[in-house]
């Protein structure tokens, strides 16, 4: 009798509609004598897995059924964990209640509900422990030593006995793994499995980014060994199977120091308007399905970029060579071909396998040299007609994407630059180009045609999705702009256009940049899937990514998708098992970019806490970004830097922490600091284990609240310094 895993769960969730002891259970489906241990091994593995549950008097259960829940829990830093059911809504468990679990755990919570509230839980069951790193700092004891976590949902402290220490010294920083935690009253017992360095050692930051955050770092041989034999795969038959665009005038621009050039384009004036061809490197030629070069890329999901260094989802016999633009150099491309009126709208569009030969390499800031002064450079002159026609056209799109209501976040990303030593010579923000923007309309463009071509078509595909944002968000979003002064309405029916209306009203106001950032905090994050529900953040009906396949695995699917449909159809085998494929790819490359972006914000952040280590004492000026009931967060205005000014060196004055104001204000002299405000503060220490920064505040701007009045000293107060999550940064998102 074939009986498998699936088959068990029905039968006890719909058919025998109770719990049953596995004899009860064999006997009622036919289980033979001879198949029962074979069975038995079956149902164990089952709730081993959490599938199913023990039960008093040796009975089993589906736990869906018996009010469990079983998957992986989210833990927040401050300690309250977080589960979803089968039908996607929330529960919510109290530090006391998480047992043993830890981020990333796959654990069994038993559910309690109240009406009218949210579900809170309880873990009544460790699974499964999640593969991830923790990173500490190591201190040594005589009988046993102690890491202390970074990571501050790691709530209790690691013991590690001297034989398991790996000669760790005393301050190092190491990588720890959890051997045994079975009692929520104890600490758990570990093993230090590599030791990282002393922290501010030449690349112990990066070392502990990519362990704490699980990073692959060398590509596997075999992987390593198909890599170099791509080459051969290439003929000319292939080459002249596709359409030819080698006589074109193509090119790429990227950043200056770019090594992997996927997209390059061209763009020429016609009688209607414009014509725009986007040309992707073709990474699907090389990477074939279930090769190991495919598994490798699936487990990355995406390049990770951090400062000096990147951790690329390819090896660089392809993204720096094999499939990247180069110039005057013969590459494979995906192209997109769209015809475009002079008001921006695409009229056609084809989408098609071609060979391309780049005309030059030119970089954003020298393309937009040549827009401000008309200056062109040798490269740029082989371009130049060419160059102009982009230029409208962008202009074109730009304009006709933000009156249909499609949100331009322009906010500054950090920039660190390093010298050849390893050493940090300057952090700054970036400045967003016009260059820039060119080459972001055109992708949008191809991204967006290539997904109303497959909608058209009625195939399943792989989008690129933006959620309208939750009720709750939005009214706590509006709350706070009314805090600081502004109106912002909200309905259940909202649309893009009222947000983008409203980023156009703060434009030049000195906290546009804040009131940007705490918008994107109360939008859902963009993730890919196989449903479509539109980009809310763009106001595109459809939208993919198809652009990137060099550094995004999506890219890579979506080609091999449209591959699949030459005849407007996929094969049949393939299109019954789709949508399953394609929701469990969409989640993992989710979690990857989500894991990769906050990756990178971490390591910023390192090199800005080493950075500003070297400016103890100067002076800066900068907005207040966060308000706690401790004190409140400073950004920098030129660095981006972020720090926080504890109520604790504040002596004019006794605060009160308004949380629904989210501002703090003076007891005696109504002195008022809130998010917004423009201050000047001096660094006045920096903590490289904690990763922190401490200002102090020189002088509010005239901007902050303050009443007419002298102020009078006043002792200086002791005030608790309890940490609590702040909003944090965010970084500008990836559409």
């Amino acid at each position: 009798m074939n009986i498998n895993e699936a088959f068990i769960i029905d039968y006890l969730r719909y058919k025998a509609a109770r719990p049953l002891k596995p004899r009860e259970l064999a006997r009622e489906i036919g289980i033979s004598e001879k198949e029962y241990p074979a069975f038995r091994r079956l149902v164990k593995k089952l709730i081993e897995n959490g599938k199913l549950v023990d039960l008093r008097r040796g009975k089993i259960g589906v736990p869906s059924e018996l009010n469990l829940v079983v998957g992986n829990i989210s833990l927040t830093r401050g300690g309250k964990g977080t589960i979803f059911t089968d039908s996607g809504e929330p529960v919510v468990i109290e530090t006391a209640k998480l047992l043993t679990a830890l981020d990333g755990d796959k654990v069994m919570v038993r559910v309690g509900s109240k009406p009218e509230q949210e579900l809170t839980g309880t873990v009544i069951k460790v699974i499964e422990r999640s593969e991830r790193n923790i990173v500490g700092i190591f201190q040594k004891g005589r009988h046993f030593s102690t890491i202390i976590p970074d990571d501050k949902k790691v709530r209790r402290n690691i013991y590690v006995a001297p034989a398991l220490s790996r000669n760790a010294g005393n301050g190092d920083r190491v990588v720890v793994k959890i051997t045994s935690w079975d009692d929520p009253y104890r600490n758990p017992e570990g093993e230090v499995v590599e030791v990282l360095g002393r922290p501010g050692e030449q690349g112990v930051d990066m070392r502990t980014v990519i362990k704490s955050y699980n990073l692959p770092e060398e590509f596997p041989a075999p992987v390593i060994n198909e890599a170099k034999k791509t080459e051969g795969i290439l003929n000319n038959a292939e080459m002249r199977r596709r359409r030819d665009f080698t006589k074109e005038t193509v090119y790429t621009i990227d950043p200056i120091d770019a090594r992997d050039f996927d997209d390059a384009v061209t763009v020429t004036r016609t009688k209607r308007g414009y014509r725009l061809g986007v040309f992707i490197a073709d990474v699907s030629f090389y990477v074939r399905e279930n090769s190991k070069l495919d598994g490798e890329a699936f487990k990355r999901g995406n390049s990770v970029y951090l400062p000096g260094m990147v951790i690329p989802m390819l090896p660089e016999e392809l993204s720096n060579d094999l499939c990247s633009l180069k110039p005057n150099r013969k590459r494979l491309v995906y192209a997109v071909i769209m015809n475009i009126d002079k008001k921006g709208k695409i009229l056609d569009w084809e989408i098609t396998e071609g060979v391309i030969n780049s005309k030059a390499r030119l970089n954003y800031e020298e393309v937009q040299a040549y827009f401000d002064s008309g200056r062109a450079t040798n490269r740029i002159q082989r371009v130049a007609d060419n160059l102009t026609a982009a230029r409208e056209l962008a202009q074109i799109l730009h304009k006709r994407r933000m009156a249909n209501g499609s949100l331009d976040f322009d906010l500054p990303k950090p920039m660190v630059i390093i010298n050849k030593k390893g050493e940090i010579t300057e952090i700054r923000h970036t400045v967003r180009l016009e260059s820039h923007r060119l080459v972001e309309e055109f992708m949008l463009a191809a991204n967006q045609a290539t997904a109303i071509h497959v909608t058209r078509l009625g195939q399943k595909f792989l989008y690129r999705v933006h959620d309208r944002p939750d009720l709750e968000k939005l009214e706590a979003f509006s709350y706070l702009m009314s805090t600081l002064g502004y109106s912002f309405p909200v309905s259940e029916n909202v649309q893009p256009r009222q947000f983008s209306n409203f980023l156009n009203k703060v434009k030049e106001k000195p906290e546009e940049e804040l009131i940007n950032e705490l918008m994107l905090r109360s939008m859902k994050k963009a993730v890919y899937q196989p449903k479509n529900v539109g980009h809310f953040g763009l106001a595109f009906k459809h939208y993919t990514h198809f652009t990137s396949p060099i550094r995004r695995y999506p890219d890579l699917i979506v080609h091999r998708l449209l591959k699949k449909l030459g005849d407007g159809q996929y094969p049949v085998k393939l299109a019954k098992r789709l949508d399953n494929i394609l929701t469990n790819i969409g989640r993992h490359c989710s979690d990857t970019e989500r894991n990769a972006e906050a990756a990178e914000r971490e390591a910023i952040k390192y090199k800005q806490v080493a950075y500003m280590a070297k400016h103890v004492g100067e002076h800066y000026k900068g907005v207040i970004s966060g308000v706690l009931n401790f004190g409140f967060f400073v950004r920098l205005n030129d660095l981006g830097v972020e720090g926080m000014v504890r109520l604790s060196t504040l002596d004019d004055d006794y605060y009160n922490f308004e949380e629904k104001n989210y501002r703090l204000v003076g007891r005696r002299t109504g002195r008022v600091f809130r998010m917004g405000d423009p201050v000047e503060v001096s660094v006045l220490s920096v903590d490289k284990l904690k990763n922190e920064i401490n200002f102090h505040l020189i002088e509010a701007s005239q901007s902050t609240e303050r009443p007419d009045r002298p102020r009078r000293p006043v002792r200086r107060r002791r005030q608790h310094e309890g940490r609590k999550k702040h909003p944090g940064k965010v970084k500008q998102g990836r559409k």
